[in-house]
């Protein structure tokens, strides 16, 4: 008997904080769970210790006889009991989850919780998020987003800090890019016009036509051949996913030196038909 005891001593003594053990759920009491993890006292795991979300009912997060893994936040006490959280297991396991998701640059769904004045806050697997008003694509009518479900990708994520920031609109746009293809036709507006070239939104998208690529000769002004807002057609010339840089042009779709310039209208009325001969010579190439 002298050693069972000791043995069962030994065996306590190997529990610490910090370390996951598992359970069964033996019996309640009105402030927290009673489990055996196999010591010679049983753990306990306080109410506020029980799960991430709200319940009304601890049998409902851990039904009697049931079998869970926790993490020990408080070592024995005077009477060799130890203190255990299902709650900070399951929030750590969801911060390594979020951060190898991070790290595959997945996109994820997220719920809307709430609205504060710089944007909505989210859950992701039990983790409180935020997504920053100018990263989302309802900017306006915000308290109509809570309790929907919004694709987004990470832009930090700090699980010591426990702060995580996400953004609908770049994962949109990541989407929206992988469809993208060298020698695609575009329609879109006219964004902005810089001496360097043209800024053309298009399907969640924004790419520039270089003023070196809209004609095959020199532009003397872009104002002159440009408002903002105006439907233009273009081809894609170039792609990079790494800097999200989508290069446009519409020198390809002339039949001669000068047509955008002189006949900018009978270029876009006619892109479709000649960009099928544009794009064999952009892949040939």
């Amino acid at each position: 008997m002298d050693d069972f005891a000791k043995a069962l001593d030994q065996q306590d003594d190997d529990f610490q904080k910090g370390q996951i053990v598992r359970g069964k759920v033996h019996s309640y009491e009105k402030n927290g769970v009673y489990v055996d993890i196999g010591g010679k006292s049983l753990a306990f795991v306080p109410a506020q210790e029980v799960g991430l979300n709200a319940f009304t009912d601890l049998g409902e997060v851990l039904p009697l006889n049931a079998e869970e893994e926790f993490l020990i936040i408080r070592e024995q006490d005077a009477e060799g009991q130890l203190t255990l959280s299902l709650k900070q297991l399951k929030a750590k396991q969801a911060w390594d989850s979020i951060a190898e998701m991070q790290d595959s640059k997945q996109s994820v769904q997220v719920k809307v919780t709430g609205v504060n004045k710089g944007g909505v806050t989210v859950e992701l697997q039990g983790a409180r998020g935020f997504i920053p008003r100018s990263h989302l694509l309802e900017k306006d009518n915000l308290d109509e987003l809570v309790g929907q479900n919004l694709t987004a990708s990470f832009l930090e994520v700090d699980p010591e800090a426990k702060k995580l920031v996400l953004s609908q609109r770049e994962a949109t746009r990541s989407a929206s890019f992988s469809q993208l293809e060298l020698g695609q036709l575009i329609e879109g507006k006219v964004a902005s016009i810089k001496p360097f070239g043209v800024f053309v939104d298009f399907d969640g998208n924004t790419g520039l036509i270089h003023v070196k690529q809209v004609s095959q000769t020199y532009i003397e002004s872009l104002n002159s051949l440009f408002q903002v807002g105006q439907q233009i057609k273009a081809m894609i010339i170039d792609l990079d996913a790494g800097k999200n840089r989508i290069s446009l042009s519409t020198k390809v779709l002339e039949n001669y030196a000068g047509e955008m310039i002189e006949n900018t209208a009978e270029v876009m009325t006619s892109a479709d038909s000649r960009a099928h001969r544009a794009a064999n010579k952009l892949l040939e190439g």
